[in-house]
């Protein structure tokens, strides 16, 4: 069989990939039916005894096949062969992880844990976030701008819950179904009451680095409620923080992040940032306490955890310049935002002079958004941060902030 044989049939498995068992069928069927997404599901049930002939393939063929689709199929749609290879059966699945690369390296995103991995170092990825006002959903899409025929690749999802004393932004890697106790649930933000300080919430365990500096750690549910394959914790890895406009002078907002999850070391010369290779299981995560939620006790990690302590990665926006001519102030978007708005920011390290980072370093713009229409809004992302964090940190843009403007 050629190798063009080979490419053609997996992009046939699409509505049923080979001899997999039926109940993988359905549950392909059912994650293509809730989100339009390249990103592959992370954990696929295979029966070893029906993966049928697909499996039998020999190892030294079969990675010369995956590896010649990879790298073929570099860019969307073509892409979604190597979400093929990944889907045939485990024995794919595995060559597949090992060959594709992680986005810091390439650049592309395959995988769902690629969400949680530090994007490319020379150029960003490009995404777009659309704003859904009456049921309060934003979600995340692949690409430079929105398709005409409405096959945007969806990256993530986020709904807005409002509180008595805050504003939860409930992260998800698809776009209905945004229960914490969903194998779908990411993470989190949340915000203080008056919309000036949020928080970061992953539902992973972060680095050691992130456990020393955010010692909270919050419950969500009881030990009877926690499906196996979900995380009873969230996990606080960043806070943005929003400067107060005392005076109510006009001007844009100011903001900071402190990405404690991200040492100051990942944008030093050699250094790197955290890259998850997985989601962690079951047996990997903490086991929560038999006890009630009313007696339940806020845990600090940082005291039950011993590890050196990092100066984490601070962000901050790019102060504009003011155009006489246009009376405005202005930021070089590099033709990415269109529309004028209070949300656009850009986000660079905070540098100490003393720290001797160079100049090309500190100019960097590692995070990007910005409006481009009615409720469209364009998201660019570099090295360290992750879609996940990048996302979490727009999403903050989008609460009321009284007390800033």
């Amino acid at each position: 069989m050629s190798f063009k044989c080979i490419v053609r049939e997996l992009k046939e498995m699409k509505d049923g990939i080979g001899s997999i068992s039926r109940r993988g069928e359905v549950e392909g069927r059912h994650w293509r039916n809730r989100t339009r997404t390249h990103i592959a599901p992370d954990v696929v049930t295979f029966d070893p005894d029906q993966q049928g002939q697909w499996a039998n393939i020999p190892p030294e063929l079969l990675l010369d096949i995956v590896r010649r689709v990879e790298e073929s199929e570099t860019s969307f749609p073509a892409r979604t062969s190597v979400v093929f290879c990944a889907s045939v059966c485990k024995s794919w699945r595995e060559v597949t992880k090992e060959i594709v690369k992680t986005p810091e390296e390439c650049g592309r995103l395959t995988f769902p844990i690629s969400l949680k991995q530090p994007g490319p170092r020379e150029s960003p990825i490009h995404c777009f976030i659309k704003r859904d006002r009456a049921n309060s959903v934003y979600r995340l899409y692949f690409g430079l701008t929105p398709s005409e025929d409405e096959s945007d690749k969806l990256l993530l999802a986020a709904k807005r819950i409002r509180r008595a004393t805050s504003t939860d932004f409930v992260i998800s890697l698809v776009s209905d179904d945004f229960s914490r106790a969903s194998s779908t649930y990411v993470g989190k933000l949340r915000s203080n009451f008056i919309g000036t300080k949020f928080t970061i919430y992953d539902s992973q365990p972060p680095s050691d680095a992130a456990i020393q500096h955010c010692g909270r750690l919050s419950r969500r549910f009881s030990a009877k409620q926690v499906s196996p394959t979900v995380s009873a914790c969230n996990y606080s890895i960043a806070t943005v923080s929003y400067e107060l406009n005392v005076l109510r002078t006009r001007g844009p907002r100011r903001m900071r992040c402190a990405m404690h999850s991200i040492p100051f070391s990942s944008i030093q010369e050699g250094g790197s940032a955290p890259t998850p290779t997985s989601f962690p299981h079951s047996d990997e995560r903490p086991s929560p306490l038999l006890v009630s939620k009313a007696q339940e006790p806020a845990v600090n990690i940082s005291s039950t955890v011993s590890v050196p302590s990092r100066e984490p990665l601070v962000l901050k926006n790019k102060a504009p310049r003011w155009h006489e001519q246009l009376q405005c102030w202005c930021l070089n978007f590099k033709g990415r935002v269109t529309v004028a708005s209070v949300k656009n920011f850009q986000l660079v390290a905070a540098v100490d002079p003393t720290q001797n980072i160079p100049a090309a370093v500190q100019e960097t713009t590692i995070l990007q958004f910005g409006k481009i229409g009615k409720d469209i809004f364009t998201m660019d992302y570099c090295y360290p941060l992750s879609a996940f964090q990048a996302f979490a940190i727009c999403l903050s843009s989008f609460d009321t902030k009284p007390a800033c403007e």
